[in-house]
């Protein structure tokens, strides 16, 4: 079973507030139009890409330490994939691409992967080039509908998930001694002080407006500010015990915690260390991300980053990566090559409803629109004197 490493988890939970906020980064708050996005692209005469995502996102082979899928992709193609797992944080990689694209330098990276939600701020700026969804067949025919349409990126023009994932609640129901179903248990008596949120407004604030019934992709300010006054009065009450990271894993494995929020991508995980624990979509509503890849301005071998793109939207392809990184495959179809596989473990993944949800998991299922830079100060000043980061 492979170590989880959130990449929803490793944020720094103030963030930044926007395209404003970049000026006082030393990074020009600069819109880029269309006309300057695109670059000259090598990839005919360069059969080359570098590619840059999070660090344990990809399929590995233990005993040569090869990735197998890029592998395959190189013989396939003839183009070489230069794989840099340099992402350690969103932010932390919007403020090192910033300066770069805002003045049209060469990114020195054909794709990158991004959580959607910072996606959309590279998408509103300007920052990442359209795809040609013609080059894209697969895509086409095997993305997963529930993601197809994210408020930030109208019919994916810009962005092609790379894997998914959803945001619940993990607790030990043996500790516990009964179910919980709604978001709303978790502010029962019998849970003061043994209840961990997300410290990042970005990760937190879906599943507790949806614990109100708000449509959180179209979201109000007013149904923001519902949720944190809730949570402000439980943190006067003392019932939660505080504001985590990824750390709320160690949390609830140690029974410090008996519920939190959680990622469905450690769920796995934590069921296989400790069967007691169980992960939950509420009755009301989920929230489902996805992390995205993206192709940056002046990027120097578009075309070649769309045919890894399109390839790992092969069913054959996505169920390798499915079966390595274990959150949820944006290519429902990838189901059927692992069931059919014939090999035990693969076929067990297949029936995992945290990599496949089931039709009645994906109709709790809910995409969360992105937080505005207009909106962003004003809630992450509530949010900052809530949580005390």
């Amino acid at each position: 079973m492979r170590s989880t490493l959130t990449r929803r988890a490793v944020l720094g939970s103030a963030g930044l507030l926007g395209a404003g906020a970049l000026a006082g980064c030393g990074i020009p708050a600069a819109y880029v139009p269309e006309a300057r996005r695109s670059g000259d692209d090598r990839s005919a005469q360069d059969q080359a890409l570098a590619f840059s995502n999070w660090t344990q996102y990809i399929d590995v082979d233990e005993d040569t330490g090869g990735r197998p899928t890029l592998d395959s992709f190189s013989e396939e193609t003839g183009i070489s994939v230069t794989y840099t797992e340099d992402i350690n944080d969103n932010d932390e990689f919007f403020g090192k691409m910033g300066p770069v694209l805002t003045q049209g330098s060469d990114p020195g990276r054909d794709l990158m992967v991004v959580s959607d939600w910072m996606a959309g701020r590279y998408v509103s700026l300007g920052w990442v080039q359209a795809l040609d969804r013609t080059a894209m067949p697969n895509v086409a025919e095997h993305l997963d509908p529930q993601l197809a349409h994210p408020a930030f990126d109208p019919g994916r023009a810009h962005s092609v998930p790379w894997q998914s994932g959803i945001t619940g609640i993990a607790y030990n129901r043996k500790e516990l001694g009964r179910e919980i179903r709604t978001t709303a248990d978790l502010w029962a008596p019998d849970l003061k002080g043994r209840v961990t949120l997300f410290a990042g407004l970005d990760e937190a604030i879906g599943l507790l407006m949806l614990a109100d019934g708000a449509d959180i992709a179209a979201f109000g300010a007013d149904d923001a500010h519902r949720a944190m006054d809730r949570v402000q009065r439980l943190v006067d009450s003392r019932h939660i015990r505080r504001f985590t990271g990824n750390d709320y894993t160690s949390d609830l494995a140690s029974g410090a915690a008996l519920a939190c929020q959680a990622y469905s991508g450690d769920a796995i995980q934590l069921k296989a260390d400790n069967p007691d624990i169980e992960f939950v979509v509420p009755e009301e509503g989920g929230e489902l991300w996805a992390e995205s890849l993206l192709v940056p301005n002046r990027a120097r071998h578009k075309r070649n980053a769309e045919l890894l793109v399109d390839y790992y939207y092969r069913p054959e392809v996505a169920a390798e990566l499915a079966a390595a990184v274990q959150y949820i495959c944006p290519v429902p179809a990838a189901r059927d090559v692992l069931a059919d596989s014939g090999d035990a473990e693969r076929v067990a993944l297949a029936e995992e409803p945290l990599i496949f949800p089931t039709e009645e998991m994906r109709a709790r299922l809910r995409t969360m629109r992105d937080v505005t830079a207009a909106e962003r100060p004003d809630l992450h000043r509530v949010w900052g004197r809530i949580t005390g980061v």
